[in-house]
């Protein structure tokens, strides 16, 4: 198994008119940190740039809402159009991962089957796993650092969102993508992917059983729903990540704050709970003070990337 740690989470508007309500939520609500925002200027746009985005930091996480502008607004633009297929309430884009040497990657990624896309002029920065290839997880393979990230440097920590901030989030401890069956997760992610599988585990969500992956800093949790649930719906038609799970110091603490916030709220503190997804852009992002037997310390390794053996 080669660790490759996360470098992003990212997500698709349809309208980049959308896009300051939604950064604004996550700097207002989770404390979020600007690392960079790329914007449409006209210097920027004599170059072709098709999106705006603001990347930024939750604890040792980087979210990173996508909207089409620029060229990417014109209908038929492909960056564009693909943004606008993927935006939907619980549809994400997928994850970036991390590694040392991006031609060593690419020829392992290629050796296990996987359909290797790399757009022309950024063959040297990153290539893209489609959707369909990982259960509706778009990966994203980086082989260089991200602009402005802060967790480059060595002098920043993460903790203040613990000590500082109501919410407490000491660190993103799962993704959780939906799957029709478990057998299809191992096939995939312990298999082609040989994440380790550390745990096959009951959640507190009634309708659905978990298995657990280790990715490399954080865990990959398969979601297999029971005919009929929210999360079957999922994995037959939206498809990819489910939930971020965030791993608090005190969650009735973190409850207290959003219910402050007049943000209504699923689940139970001691459990997980979560703001409702029609009330957080469409996202469902759990809170819970527990860590599961077998699961790693939170926290970011990004000056770890993965290294693979030469193929």
């Amino acid at each position: 198994m080669v660790a490759m740690p996360l470098a992003h989470v990212s997500w698709a508007l349809a309208d980049n008119a959308l896009r300051p309500a939604c950064d604004a939520f996550f700097l207002d609500v989770f404390g979020a940190e600007t690392a960079f925002e790329m914007l449409i200027t006209p210097e920027t746009e004599k170059y072709g740039f098709d999106r705006e985005e603001r990347l930024m930091m939750v604890s040792d996480t980087m979210l990173i809402p996508i909207a089409p502008a620029g060229r990417g607004a014109e209908p038929g633009n492909p960056l564009g159009d693909m943004l606008r297929r993927s935006a939907a309430p619980m549809r994400w884009l997928g994850v970036a991962l991390r590694v040392a040497d991006l031609k060593a990657a690419a020829a392992w990624f290629a050796a296990r089957g996987f359909a290797v896309r790399q757009d022309r002029g950024m063959e040297e920065s990153y290539f893209i796993i489609a959707r369909h290839e990982a259960l509706g997880m778009r990966i994203e393979v980086l082989g260089q650092d991200l602009p402005g990230d802060p967790r480059n440097d060595p002098a920043w920590r993460p903790d203040k969102w613990r000590e500082e901030h109501p919410l407490g989030i000491e660190g993103l401890q799962a993704i959780g993508v939906s799957t029709p069956s478990l057998d299809d997760a191992r096939a995939l992610f312990a298999g082609r992917l040989e994440w380790p599988e550390l745990s096959a585990r009951p959640l507190a969500h009634p309708q659905a059983r978990c298995a657990a992956f280790a990715i490399g800093d954080t865990m990959l949790e398969a979601l297999e729903g029971a005919p009929g649930s929210d999360v079957a719906g999922h994995a037959a038609n939206t498809k990819g990540i489910y939930h971020l799970v965030y791993k608090v110091a005190d969650a009735q603490a973190a409850a207290d704050y959003l219910r402050w916030r007049n943000l209504p709220l699923i689940g139970e503190p001691s459990d997980r709970i979560a703001i409702a997804p029609e009330h957080a852009q469409g996202r469902l992002i759990w809170f819970t003070d527990k860590l599961p037997q077998g699961y790693p310390p939170v926290g970011s390794r990004l000056g770890e990337p993965g290294v693979f053996p030469q193929v």
